[in-house]
């Protein structure tokens, strides 16, 4: 007799959005974030009542947490095109002019990692936000000439991790600034559940809650373990995900119970066991561990200080007592004797 607390998969009709079929498209289907899903829908449905555009939004906050999902459910919300690219892709202005002269009305045009634009691109950006229309320069040297191109009023969305990378001048062009917050476990686990119906998975509400707690806060995360912990219940286990399959696969993964993965263990024990503790530099800590100083700073320093197990100090970085405790390492006076060095 089947697990009560086992939640069987609803079989898809499409296996084409097999992979994107994991996002929601609908706002009442995004878990979390209530407070910007409710400025989101007043502004969504405020926009279709006068059947116009939509203001721009910008929307920021660490990676994973779904500013791209709620960029096309914007898009569906208002049944509307959606296109999209990305700040590194614009590399000249002719690549923002050639994408902003078919743009429809009202249509959503998202730019991911936003803060990434060029000069002089995020330049012509300014007009096509304000005033809806393009400059275009005809001609070269002293004939050269602007023509300016009217638009058609649309809606962009752009997308970064980093908001103080944003000039002034192009934060201040969007109507609606949108943070996006860390997932609790509660949320992260319901998440987790609907993943596991979309892909067909048997998942116990137990498994979903451990994969929940183990992927930083982050939907991108507990979906990417997910597909591990199902690769794992279908080739050891008789496909079902139980508690014990979860916390097997994960711990084969290296990802301890507060999502540590082997990266985040070998920063913290160089700065616990190789310099005591700290302080010690970032450079350091990345010779020490064979990895890039501004990959540590952005992508593993973040989630160990949220955790209390890191400080940056002036001097560096050095782990709290808390480390200490969770890595089991007795710390070790900073000082010795200087006869014990002879």
């Amino acid at each position: 007799m089947p697990d009560r607390n086992l939640i069987s998969g609803d079989r898809q009709p499409d296996d084409a959005t097999f992979e994107a079929g994991l996002r929601p498209r609908r706002l009442t289907d995004f878990v979390g974030q209530s407070k910007l899903k409710e400025n989101l829908s007043i502004a969504i449905e405020a926009a279709r009542l006068r059947g116009e555009a939509m203001d721009h939004v910008l929307l920021y906050g660490p990676p994973g947490l779904g500013k791209t999902t709620l960029a096309s459910i914007i898009a569906e919300e208002l049944g509307v095109l959606f296109t999209t690219t990305s700040g590194p892709v614009l590399q000249k202005k002719l690549d923002l002019t050639g994408i902003l002269s078919n743009i429809r009305a009202r249509q959503v045009f998202f730019v991911d990692e936003i803060h990434r634009l060029l000069p002089d691109v995020e330049e012509m950006f300014y007009s096509a936000l304000e005033d809806f229309r393009v400059d275009i320069l005809v001609g070269a040297g002293p004939g050269a000439r602007t023509h300016s191109l009217p638009m058609p009023k649309f809606t962009a969305i752009g997308a970064t991790t980093r908001q103080g990378l944003v000039s002034a001048p192009l934060r201040g062009r969007f109507g609606l600034v949108l943070r996006l917050e860390p997932y609790n476990v509660e949320e992260l686990t319901d998440i987790v559940l609907r993943s596991g119906r979309l892909l067909q998975v048997e998942i116990a509400a137990a498994a979903a809650e451990e994969i929940a707690r183990r992927c930083r806060g982050t939907p991108r995360i507990a979906n990417r373990l997910l597909r591990r912990v199902r690769d794992y219940a279908q080739v050891r286990a008789d496909g079902r995900i139980t508690l014990l399959v979860a916390q097997t696969a994960l711990d084969l993964h290296n990802v301890d119970c507060y999502g540590l993965d082997e990266i985040d263990q070998k920063i913290m024990l160089t700065i616990l066991e190789k310099y005591r503790g700290g302080p010690v530099g970032l450079n350091t800590i990345a010779a020490s561990i064979s990895e890039e100083p501004g990959t540590i700073e952005e992508v593993y320093e973040p989630y160990l200080i949220q955790l209390g197990l890191l400080n940056r100090t002036q001097r560096g970085r050095e782990a709290t007592a808390r480390a200490f405790e969770y890595f089991k390492i007795v710390p070790k006076p900073q000082h010795r004797d200087q006869a014990s060095l002879f």
